[in-house]
C-alpha cells in the first residue's frame, strides 16, 4: 500500500508539474502573440503617417525655390569695406570688429584656404560663383568675436545659417591643425626667458603674462560638493584660468 501510494503521489506530482509547465508555456505564447499584435498595430497605424509626413516635408523642402541672397554683392561689399586698397573702414575699426589685426586675418585666411578645399570658391551647376573664402572666414570670425548666432551674418555676409555654422566648424578645426603645435603648447626655456625679459622691460620683473579667470557652470557637480563651488551665480561653477602674453599667446 505504501509503495502504491508513493507511486500514485509521484505520478500526480509529475502530472501536475507537467500541467503547470504546459500552462506556463501557453501563457508565454499568448503574451508573445499579444505583443506581436500590438507591434503590428503600431507599425500599421502610426509608422506610415510619420514616414509620409517626413517624406512630404522633404519633398516640400526640395521643391522650394532656393533663396538668392546675392552672394556676389555680399563679397563685393565686404571687400570694399575692409580689404580694398582704400577701404571704407580704417584698420582701427577692422581691429575692433574682427578682434584681430588685418594681417593676422589674412594669414589665417590663406592658411585655411590652402589647407581645406571647402573654403575655395567654386562655380555651381548654373555657372555662378559660390561663396568666397573671404565670406566664409568672415562669418566664422564674426561668430567667434561676438558670440552671435549663425544666421546673424546673413544680412551682411550673405551666407545661410547652415553654411555659416559649417564655416565656423571648419575654420576652428583648420586653425587648430595648422597652428596648434606653435601656439597651443607649453613654453620652453627660450620662451620663458623671452617672457621674463618682456615683463622686466615693462616694469614687472618675474611676470610671464597676464592672468584672467572665467566661471563656467559645473552641470555634473556632485550634490555633496555644490555648497563648496556655489557662488554669487547661484549654481556650481568652476574657475577657468588662462595666462597670456602681450601677443595673446595662451
Amino acid at each position: 500500500m505504501n509503495s502504491n501510494s508513493l507511486n500514485e503521489s509521484s505520478t500526480d506530482s509529475s502530472s501536475s508539474s507537467s500541467n503547470s509547465d504546459d500552462e506556463g508555456r501557453e501563457l508565454r505564447v499568448q503574451q508573445r502573440n499579444e505583443v506581436c499584435l500590438m507591434i503590428q498595430h503600431v507599425m500599421h497605424e502610426y509608422i506610415p503617417p510619420i514616414i509620409q509626413a517626413a517624406t512630404q516635408q522633404r519633398r516640400r523642402k526640395s521643391t522650394e525655390p532656393r533663396k538668392d541672397r546675392g552672394r556676389e554683392e555680399g563679397h563685393a561689399r565686404l571687400y570694399n569695406d575692409y580689404f580694398a586698397e582704400v577701404p571704407v573702414y580704417p584698420s582701427s575699426l577692422f581691429r575692433r570688429r574682427f578682434r584681430m589685426r588685418k594681417h593676422v586675418f589674412e594669414r589665417l585666411l590663406n592658411a585655411v584656404t590652402q589647407h581645406d578645399p571647402w573654403f575655395q570658391q567654386r562655380r555651381d551647376a548654373a555657372g555662378r560663383l559660390g561663396l568666397s573664402p573671404l565670406q566664409k572666414c568672415t562669418a566664422a570670425v564674426r561668430q567667434l568675436a561676438y558670440g552671435c548666432a549663425s544666421d546673424a551674418c546673413d544680412e551682411y555676409v550673405r551666407i545661410s545659417e547652415a553654411t555659416s555654422r559649417l564655416a565656423l566648424q571648419k575654420f576652428t578645426e583648420g586653425v587648430i591643425n595648422l597652428f596648434g603645435d606653435q601656439y597651443l603648447r607649453r613654453p620652453n626655456i627660450a620662451d620663458m626667458e623671452r617672457l621674463l625679459r618682456i615683463g622686466e622691460e615693462r616694469g614687472f620683473p618675474g611676470m610671464i603674462g597676464s592672468i584672467d579667470c572665467m566661471h563656467w557652470e559645473w552641470k555634473n557637480c556632485p550634490h555633496a560638493w555644490k555648497g563648496q563651488y556655489q557662488g554669487r551665480e547661484g549654481v556650481a561653477t568652476l574657475v577657468l584660468e588662462a595666462v597670456a602674453d602681450r601677443d595673446l599667446w595662451i
